[in-house]
């Protein structure tokens, strides 16, 4: 596989990483580089701020996945030592073919060991896991037990009316938020972490608690959705006696945690995707206290658009890997998919990066959607799932963009219209209307915009949150 700079990033946990690694490559800090007689290993000594070099070196066996080592004490993995080793390949530094380095040699024996080990053990037929059907009804029960409770305090709450909110203590359904965790109900914890900050912005901004108000009564509905049909999900599975995981959101909803082998399990993948990120943007959920990294990727052979999350906890952030905005088309040989419908989640465990050539690009506008009533038909369906976020990522051709009465619109080849409007939700950071008026040469027929499609109740209307623009020879994001 031939290293290109786009690999190099995507190996890095995060921009600065890369950044550090390219750095000390550039500036010399690299000596005694060498290389095994079939080109597969890679090691040299990287000067450091101790009087003794780092010894670093790559396992290049697996192209897609290569293996890192240094002796540096970074928790960050590969660190900007193994990074600027990379950097060193790209620019051309001289290797010198030779002998392992007895250390390095050592650790590979072990390696090599462990690794024909787990094959002879593939060998024999896996034991099926067992699960203990006692312990998995206790949890089902428990989770039962407190959709009593989150259920009893909903009703009360719309009984009373929103209005009533800005009466009661924060605390309250914070209180009610952690004993949910404790009968293993992440989703309705969540929702109620979300009700007791609809409360604290209440009170602290009384004459602009419109919003918070409107914002807890969505919450509400969708909270009394989620419990009725949880509640019908889970007596469902503790009657059958039937404790795996199963193909809906209801399972991530009532607590369950997907696992690669999962999805796998339950035939959520597909082989040998390419894709193409249309934007990466970043927010805090303060509900979870984590960052989101979110992408949203388009499918070149299907043309479905799917996001990826990234989620990293404040805690913990820096022992999280970040990620970045890609540029490259991604092969991916297995692609894993979350439950749902529309905006659904994507995962994957190796790409190999490949260049966005002319050629791909140029045939991009073609996958949008027919028109926008073709985009607003699958997106009126998405938002009438309680379960489902409230928006849609779509691709929309464009006939011509322009102000019609004071509001700025997008007009599609065929007369369709809708209004171009950022999501109050997303926040100020991620606001770009006024960027798609100031596009270098604008955009036109034979362009296509892709954005969040979403339901405004200010006005009772469906708008379009515009994120990138795609023309036939490039992407322009709009976010970042």
């Amino acid at each position: 596989m031939e290293l290109t700079e786009a690999f190099i990033l995507l190996q890095a946990p995060n921009a600065a990483a890369a950044e550090n690694g390219r750095k000390l490559s550039k500036s010399g800090k690299f000596s005694g580089l060498g290389r095994s007689a079939d080109g597969a290993l890679v090691w040299g000594a990287c000067a450091g701020s101790g009087k003794t070099p780092y010894r670093v070196s790559i396992d290049w066996s697996n192209p897609q996945a290569p293996v890192c080592r240094c002796s540096c004490p970074s928790r960050q993995f590969p660190c900007k030592h193994a990074l600027g080793l990379m950097f060193e390949q790209l620019r051309g530094a001289s290797f010198q073919t030779g002998e392992v380095p007895p250390e390095l040699a050592e650790k590979l024996a072990r390696q090599a060991a462990r690794a024909a080990k787990k094959e002879a053990g593939a060998q024999t037929p896996a034991k099926p896991r067992k699960t203990s059907a006692a312990a998995q009804t206790k949890r089902l029960s428990r989770q039962l037990e407190g959709l009593d409770m989150a259920e009893q305090m909903v009703e009360d709450l719309l009984r009373a009316g929103v209005g009533s909110l800005g009466g009661t203590s924060a605390q309250t359904y914070e209180k009610l938020a952690k004993e949910l965790g404790n009968h293993y109900l992440t989703g309705p914890q969540t929702a109620f972490v979300r009700i007791a900050l609809a409360v604290r912005n209440i009170q602290k901004s009384p004459d602009q608690a419109q919003d918070a108000y409107a914002e807890a009564l969505r919450i509400l509905i969708a909270l009394r959705s989620t419990i009725k049909k949880g509640r019908s999900f889970l007596q469902q599975k503790l009657e059958a006696g039937q404790f795996s995981a199963e193909d809906t959101v209801l399972f991530e909803a009532m607590g369950g945690v997907w696992r690669l082998e999962d999805l796998h399990a339950i035939g959520a993948y597909q082989e040998n995707a390419r894709l193409i990120q249309l934007s990466f943007d970043v927010f805090y959920d303060e509900a979870k206290r984590e960052y989101v990294e979110r992408g949203f990727w388009l499918d070149l052979d299907s043309g479905r658009i799917d996001q990826t999350l990234n989620l990293r906890p404040a805690k913990a952030l820096k022992h999280v890997r970040g990620e970045d905005s890609c540029f490259s088309l991604l092969e991916v040989p297995v692609l894993y998919t979350y439950p749902g419908e529309g905006c659904r989640r994507i995962r994957w465990e190796s790409a190999v990066p490949r260049s966005l050539t002319p050629e791909v690009l140029a045939g991009l506008p073609a996958l949008a959607q027919p028109d926008l009533a073709a985009a607003v038909k699958r997106t009126k369906g998405q938002i009438k799932n309680t379960l489902l976020p409230k928006f849609l990522p779509v691709l929309v051709p464009v006939g011509r963009v322009g102000a019609v009465d004071g509001t700025f619109v997008l007009e599609d080849p065929a007369g369709g219209r809708v209004v171009l409007r950022d999501r109050r939700e997303d926040g100020p950071g991620h606001a770009s209307t006024v960027r798609v008026a100031a596009l270098p040469g604008g955009l036109g027929q034979g362009d296509a915009l892709f954005g969040l499609m979403f339901y405004d109740g200010a006005d009772r209307s469906l708008c379009l949150h515009p994120y990138s623009a795609v023309t036939r020879s490039r992407i322009i994001r709009l976010q970042y």
